[in-house]
């Protein structure tokens, strides 16, 4: 079984940053896509972000390019999510997602993930 724990959200200002972690637990999941989402209140949740298996390709929805950046480090089994120049309408729940092993980006990015963790909050003020 497989947990993924998101950390690192919380309460910031517009134009503020803030770095989420998702560690995994249960197995390595160096050789599985990983990626994350967001719900707004009252939306469905929806693709921020993707990163291949060794971390040499990326993705991002067109709303939060050039403004979040999504890492991995292999070896601590561990996916990032760098946010920066935040503005409120990324307030959200954030959802650290894996795809299943040797699959590809596009796994995570077509909505078929195979493990969830159980959100962190990110909350910007105006």
């Amino acid at each position: 079984q497989v947990h993924l724990v998101e950390s690192g959200g919380g309460l910031v200002q517009a134009g503020g940053s803030l770095r989420l972690s998702c560690a995994a637990s249960g197995r390595t999941l160096s050789s599985s896509p990983m990626g994350w989402f967001r719900q707004a209140p009252g939306k469905e949740r929806a693709f921020v972000a993707a990163i291949s298996l060794g971390g040499g390709r990326t993705d991002y929805a067109d709303s939060v390019k050039g403004r979040l950046t999504i890492s991995r480090d292999n070896a601590k089994n561990t996916v990032y999510l760098q946010m920066s120049s935040l503005k409120p309408e990324d307030t959200a729940v954030y959802y650290c997602a894996a795809g299943a092993a040797g699959t590809t980006i596009e796994t995570i990015k077509s909505n078929q993930a195979l493990y969830w963790g159980q959100g962190t909050q990110v909350t910007v003020s105006s």
